[in-house]
C-alpha cells in the first residue's frame, strides 16, 4: 500500500485562473502528490492566460472518499460554474467530515463557504464587496492575507499566492 496523498483539484471549465491551478499543482505533484483534476465535463478546461487542462472527471463522478484533499482553484469561471453547484457543496462538507483537508483560492472560498464549512473558520478570499460579504454571512472570520490555514481548512487570497497555498494545502495534509 502506498502512502502517496491524493489531492483532487477542481476547476471551472471556463476562465479558471492559470497561476492558481498550474502552480499549486506543480508544488503538489514535485512533493509526490497525485492530482486527479475535475470539473463540469470532462471537455478541456481554459484559463483566462490561455491555459489548458483536461479534466479526469466531471465533479458528479467524484468519490470523495478517495482523496486526501480538494483544492478548489479560482478565477472569474468559479462564479459562474462552481459557487453554486449543489454537487460540489456536497463533496466539499463530506470532505470535512471525512477529515480531510479542503482548501479553495481567489473567490473560490465562496463554495466553502456556500456548503457551511467555513462558519467560524479564519479564512481568505479575493477581496471585493460580494466575495467577503458572503464569507461573513456565512459566518466566516474573513482576513486579509495571502494564505490562512484554521485546521484542516486552506485558502489563499489570489495568483500571488498560489504558491504558499500550495505548500500550506501539503502541509495541512500532512
Amino acid at each position: 500500500m502506498t502512502d502517496q496523498k491524493k489531492i483532487l483539484m477542481i476547476v471551472a471549465q471556463e476562465n479558471f485562473r492559470d497561476e492558481e491551478f498550474f502552480e499549486p499543482k506543480e508544488v503538489f505533484e514535485k512533493n509526490g502528490a497525485k492530482v486527479t483534476v475535475a470539473s463540469n465535463t470532462t471537455k478541456k478546461a481554459k484559463g483566462i492566460l490561455g491555459g489548458e487542462v483536461k479534466p479526469d472527471l466531471s465533479i458528479s463522478d467524484v468519490n470523495i472518499d478517495e482523496y486526501d484533499a480538494i483544492s478548489i482553484t479560482g478565477g472569474g469561471g468559479s462564479r459562474q460554474y462552481l459557487w453554486d453547484n449543489k454537487e460540489l457543496q456536497d463533496i466539499v462538507r463530506k470532505a470535512k467530515d471525512q477529515g480531510k483537508v479542503v482548501a479553495a483560492i481567489c473567490i473560490s472560498p465562496v463554495v466553502l463557504a456556500n456548503a457551511g464549512v467555513l462558519e467560524g473558520k479564519k479564512s481568505t478570499v479575493f477581496k471585493n464587496d460580494e466575495t467577503v460579504r458572503i464569507l461573513k454571512e456565512r459566518g466566516a472570520k474573513h482576513k486579509d492575507k495571502g494564505v490562512i490555514s484554521d485546521g484542516k481548512i486552506v485558502t489563499g487570497r489570489d495568483p500571488k499566492s498560489a504558491k504558499e497555498y500550495g505548500k500550506a494545502v501539503l502541509k495541512a495534509i500532512n
